[in-house]
């Protein structure tokens, strides 16, 4: 009996060891491959908010890691376009944190002076059929910030309608493109600020 029992067991070690290993190399064979689906992702999400011929550099390797009150709380990554030697705009991930349904995050492009060259909206949890309107998919809503002007903090024509501003809110749902029009407002304000610390951001991991 022991035997027999010491024989199963040594039968399923092996199994799980063989197991184990597969598992690993599948892993392996296929991280490479996720990771190049996932970079072609990120350039084709960064080709809707930058145009091509604003930079001749890698953005995706020019990530560095912020912590700014302006883009929202914690980590955010800032990609850095440039043309030559000179910096020309920056891409960065953005949050607003006052959606409807909780934060939504964004992506912003923008130049130094104030022009948002585009915008998208990555992740969010708002209501279907209302504030999912800021998704490009849904609606062009998010295409009308491309080529929009920040006049300053205190520009008031960048705002949703119901605030005086110039973008239009959608019926029935004010909350969530005043999120996204004031969170594309401060990731563009302080993108006018990056030039003067370029030489100090920190890097990305890889």
């Amino acid at each position: 009996m022991f035997k027999t029992m010491q024989k199963h067991g040594m039968t399923l070690a092996i199994f799980a060891a063989v197991l184990t290993g597969l598992t690993a190399l599948v892993n392996q064979l296929t991280k490479t491959t996720i990771d190049e689906q996932a970079a072609k992702q990120q350039k084709a999400l960064f080709d809707q908010v930058i145009p091509s011929d604003f930079y001749d550099n890698n953005l995706q390797a020019s990530c560095f890691v912020v912590q700014a009150p302006e883009l929202g709380k914690g980590n955010h990554r800032v990609f850095i376009a440039r043309k030559g030697d000179k910096a020309t705009g920056a891409v960065m991930e953005a949050t607003a944190p006052d959606g409807y349904s909780g934060v939504i995050q964004l992506l912003v492009g923008t130049d130094f002076s104030g022009t948002v060259l585009g915008t998208r909206v990555t992740e969010h949890h708002e209501t279907p059929g209302l504030g999912d309107k800021i998704e490009v998919r849904l609606s062009d809503w998010i295409l009308h910030f491309a080529g929009k002007i920040i006049h300053g903090e205190d520009d008031a024509a960048f705002a949703v309608k119901k605030d005086g501003g110039e973008f239009d809110q959608f019926t029935g749902a004010t909350i969530t493109p005043r999120a996204v029009v004031n969170a594309v407002k401060r990731a563009g304000l302080y993108a006018e600020t990056l030039p003067s610390q370029l030489n100090q951001l920190q890097a990305c991991e890889e």
